[in-house]
């Protein structure tokens, strides 16, 4: 064997999924690339709203649901809890897409599988949030 032979990793396991495996490589258990945790079922796209606990990121989709009476749209949304193995280390605001997995803790069922890049818009509340600052009210006259 030579020692260059050696030093290559080996390629990235194929999920089953119209998705590219990571360039990097990472030594997580629960990677569906890297690791032995097979997706099956569900997949799913939305925006990750938060990454603070390890290897864990909560991924939100927001839906319309139509209202009969009113004849109206309503606004839902519906957050997961998903695996985020480092290789693909995702951010906050970035649009993704998880796969269905096995439960790997109490609340997490799902796995990141694809980082599809910068979601168009945020938002926050009710409010999207703007680049650009609304402009001053001119002062009104007579007073």
């Amino acid at each position: 064997m030579t020692p260059s032979s050696r030093s290559r990793a080996p390629p990235a396991h194929d999920v089953g999924l119209d998705v590219r495996a990571p360039k990097q490589r990472c030594d997580d258990r629960h990677c569906p690339f890297h690791g032995r945790l097979p997706v099956r079922g569900q997949i799913l796209e939305g925006v990750v709203v938060s990454a603070a606990m390890q290897r864990t990121a909560v991924v939100e989709r927001t839906l319309l649901h139509f209202v009969p009476k009113f004849e109206r749209y309503e606004k839902r949304r519906r957050r997961y809890l998903a695996h985020a193995p480092p290789c693909l280390g995702v951010a906050v605001g970035h649009r993704v897409r998880i796969a269905e997995t096995r439960p790997l803790s109490k609340l997490v069922a799902f796995c990141i599988v694809a980082d599809l890049g910068e979601a168009a818009h945020r938002v926050r509340g009710e409010d999207a949030v703007r680049s650009a600052p609304e402009p001053a009210e001119a002062p009104a006259e007579g007073t």
